[in-house]
């Protein structure tokens, strides 16, 4: 039994930018629930794919902007996308898929929560996201990042032989070299390949030294980038909070409860017609019993 933890703002991401645009009998946008719905029911119809759960942003802000101003913020994104939201987790909770919206944490901590709640319960978690912060989730093969739009899946080894490091150390990796999807700056002059030569030596930020003659002597221009992070020591602990997935999410399922066991077709045909879905609601092949 696996589970599969589906990252609801990049699938809809993704979907408002793939698809055409649509508009709903009654107006308003739809393309992206559209596109959503139907890469879910995709998904739904593998039969490795027993027990689902799906996180959004109900808001983009969280906790993390009340820690630094930079932090992202909904700022330029376009409103006939967060516009599909609300619509985004009501389609995926007809689908029959536990929905987790969230508003002080972000959706990639909630998946974070639940890969680490629930893998001594499931012979593999599968976190379905190309977000590089999820890697740090990644245990073994046990716990898997998985890219659907290239079929790549990222275990352990993976995540090495991409990112240089191990996946705990993802959070100080990205401390150190920054985030420009999240807003975090990183340290002026480390890059990713002297974060990763740096971190495959002492793996997380308190550990490394800071006289840089107590580094390794193959790091190329270690004496200058130990004086940028000497220098900017308090501000990449920040970052390195901010780049740190929550585990302590507090979600109210239990495993049983994200067992998937089809499609409410009442209301699933309802929400179609509402938004002009036919073609759509022909597509289920499973229908929930209640």
């Amino acid at each position: 039994m696996n589970l599969h933890l589906l990252d609801g703002t990049y699938e809809l991401f993704r979907a408002y930018y793939a698809m055409p645009s649509e508009k709903a009998p009654g107006g308003g946008e739809v393309g992206a629930i559209r596109g959503l719905i139907a890469t879910t029911l995709a998904l739904l119809r593998q039969p490795e794919v027993t027990h689902v759960g799906v996180a959004f942003d109900h808001v983009i802000e969280s906790f993390r902007n009340t820690l630094f101003a930079g932090y992202k913020t909904g700022d330029g994104v376009d409103p006939d996308l967060l516009a599909q939201f609300p619509l985004a987790e009501e389609a995926m909770r007809i689908l029959g898929v536990a929905v987790w919206p969230m508003v002080e944490f972000e959706a990639d901590d909630a998946l974070a929560t639940a890969a680490h709640r629930f893998a001594d319960e499931v012979d593999q978690v599968v976190i379905l996201s190309p977000d590089k912060d999820l890697t740090q989730c990644v245990v073994g093969d046990h716990v898997v990042t998985h890219d659907r739009v290239r079929g790549r899946t990222y275990d352990e080894a993976a995540v090495r032989e991409k990112f240089g490091v191990a996946p705990a150390s993802i959070p100080d990796l990205l401390a150190l070299v920054g985030d420009t999807a999240d807003g975090i700056p990183g340290v002026p002059g480390w890059g990713m390949k002297s974060a990763a030569a740096v971190l495959a030596v002492f793996e997380h930020l308190e550990a490394i030294p800071p006289d840089a003659r107590a580094w390794p002597p193959a790091i190329r221009g270690a004496a200058r980038l130990a004086a940028s992070l000497r220098e900017h020591r308090e501000e990449v602990r920040l970052y390195k909070t901010l780049a740190t997935l929550r585990t302590d999410v507090p979600l109210s399922e239990d495993l049983e409860r994200l067992e998937w066991n089809g499609v409410r077709r009442a209301d699933y045909e309802a929400f179609c017609a509402r938004l002009g879905f036919r073609e759509l609601a022909l597509r289920p092949e499973k229908w929930s019993p209640s």
